[in-house]
């Protein structure tokens, strides 16, 4: 049985503030390795319900946060920036179910730690099929792509809420609850780890129930740009349009949910540059 885990850092337990998940500043080492326990309680529960093989794709920031020989069941692990498939690289429909640990909700949904949707500067909120969607519902388009149930998602409640319309049988690991966006009441990081584990063998013991994304096809991707500078630069990319209603909204369609997501991450990276 054969895990895809993708790893973000700010749904990590405890974790509160940029400061805290960015590599050079004095209290990311701490955290990071609060995260890497997180990754492997995930990893030890799947393999408590039968699972045996894994890849980690390290999805946040640089994506190089975790430490290969400290990763639990010899994971293999996919690291480092400029993959085409970005948080869901390396995921195809050879793998059983996928795992979504540390996430964080959107920018636009409830209060959530650290809320964003890819990039903070750039993106003011995405909608799936005119659903809210944060990261975990964009992604979901590749699981959906591949047929892999989404079976895991770790982080705070408006996270597990905000998967809960494209994957409703997924299994969330609540482990803190935010009290705004800089913000939040954890629980005790082994109290987090012991509950991820039980989340993530469930999760793996109801695999023979599962389905992949229930998503619409073709499906459409609304996003609010945060200026309209922003919105007319991403129409420059092939199948993105401008909201004749918003200056600051562009959608995009597509039958093919792969596809339709690297349009997505497109765009994603065009407008990086001019938000910065």
């Amino acid at each position: 049985m054969k895990i895809f885990v993708s790893s973000d850092m700010e749904g990590t337990a405890g974790v509160v503030d940029w400061s805290q998940c960015r590599q050079g500043q004095p209290e990311y080492e701490y955290y990071r390795l609060l995260l890497q326990k997180e990754v492997n309680a995930a990893i030890e529960g799947a393999m408590a319900a039968g699972a045996t093989r894994f890849l980690v794709n390290d999805s946040h920031s640089t994506m190089a946060n975790l430490r290969p020989d400290a990763l639990s069941g010899r994971a293999r692990y996919l690291s480092g920036r400029h993959k085409p498939l970005y948080m869901m690289q390396g995921l195809d429909a050879s793998f059983d179910g996928v795992f979504l640990v540390s996430y964080h909700g959107s920018m636009s949904g409830p209060h959530a730690t650290l809320s964003h949707t890819y990039n903070p500067a750039a993106i003011g909120e995405v909608r799936l099929n005119g659903v809210v969607a944060g990261e975990s519902g964009v992604n979901a388009l590749v699981a959906l792509g591949h047929g892999v149930p989404v079976l895991l998602i770790t982080g705070d409640e408006t996270t597990a809420a905000e998967l809960r319309p494209f994957s409703p049988a997924a299994v969330g690991a609540v482990v803190k609850s935010s009290v705004s966006r800089f913000a939040a009441d954890s629980l005790h990081p082994a109290e987090a780890r012991e509950l991820i584990h039980d989340a993530a063998r469930r999760a793996v013991e109801a695999l023979p129930s599962a389905a992949p994304p229930r998503i619409e096809l073709p499906a459409t991707l609304s996003v609010r740009m945060r200026n309209p500078d922003l919105a007319e630069m991403a129409t420059w990319i092939s199948g993105i349009e401008a909201d004749p209603a918003d200056p600051l909204t562009v959608h995009m369609t597509d039958e093919d949910p792969i596809r339709l997501y690297r349009t997505f991450v497109t765009a994603v990276l065009l407008t990086r540059g001019i938000a910065e």
